[in-house]
C-alpha cells in the first residue's frame, strides 16, 4: 500500500534521501487559491537537528517502522552503555555517542528506539531525581528566592540551584535542559 502525505501523523517516520526524520508536528493546508499542501516540523533521528519542510498534498512517501522499547539503564563499557531489556533480560550494547549521560544513573528507564535492529536514539525520563555532592553554602541573609548558586550532582553535572539547598539534599532536575525543578523527599 502506496502511503501519502494524507498519512502523516506526529511521531511517523520519513525516510527522505536515505536518512530517517521524526514528524513533530504537521499542518494540512488547503489555501484559497492553489494546490493544498502539507506544512511539517521534522527532526532528524540521528542528528538531532530540527528543519520545517513542506511537501505538495498527495505526495508518495516513504515510511519507516520504528521500534521503541523501554529499557533500563545498567552499567558503562568502555565506548557503550549497556541496557537492560527487562522483559527478555537481554542486555543491549548502545554507543555512546546515542546517550546523553549527564543525568543517567544506574536503573534508570529510557525509550530507546530502534530500526532494524540498530539503536537510533536514546530518551532519558522528562525528570529525574538526583542528590548534590557538591555546592558552596548559601549566604546569610540570602533566604528568599532570588538567587541561584552552582551545584554539582551525583552524575558529575552541574546545574543551577536556589541558595537554600545544600550537599547531600535530594533534587528533582529537567533531563533536556538541566533546570532545577524542585526539592525531593
Amino acid at each position: 500500500m502506496a502511503q501519502t502525505t494524507n498519512d502523516i501523523k506526529n511521531g511517523s517516520v520519513l525516510n527522505l534521501d536515505g536518512q530517517l526524520w521524526t514528524v513533530i508536528k504537521f499542518q494540512h493546508v488547503k489555501p484559497g487559491k492553489g494546490p493544498a499542501f502539507v506544512r511539517t516540523t521534522i527532526k532528524n533521528v540521528l542528528s538531532g537537528k530540527i528543519v520545517d519542510k513542506t511537501f505538495n498534498a498527495g505526495m508518495k512517501m516513504q515510511f519507516e517502522t520504528v521500534d521503541n522499547r523501554t529499557l533500563q539503564y545498567s552499567y558503562e563499557d568502555g565506548d557503550n552503555f549497556v541496557f537492560m531489556d527487562m522483559t527478555t533480560y537481554d542486555q543491549i550494547m548502545i554507543p555512546r555517542d546515542l546517550v546523553d549521560s549527564k543525568f543517567l544513573l544506574e536503573g534508570t528507564d529510557c525509550i530507546v528506539s530502534f530500526h532494524d535492529g540498530t539503536p537510533l536514539s536514546v530518551e532519558l525520563p522528562a525528570s529525574v531525581v538526583l542528590t548534590i555532592t557538591h555546592t558552596e553554602p548559601g549566604l546569610q541573609g540570602n533566604r528568599s528566592n532570588a538567587g541561584t548558586k552552582p551545584a554539582t550532582v551525583e552524575t558529575g553535572a552541574e546545574i543551577q540551584v536556589p541558595l537554600f539547598i545544600n550537599e547531600g539534599e535530594k533534587v528533582k532536575v529537567d533531563t533536556r535542559d538541566g533546570s532545577y525543578l524542585g526539592r525531593e523527599n
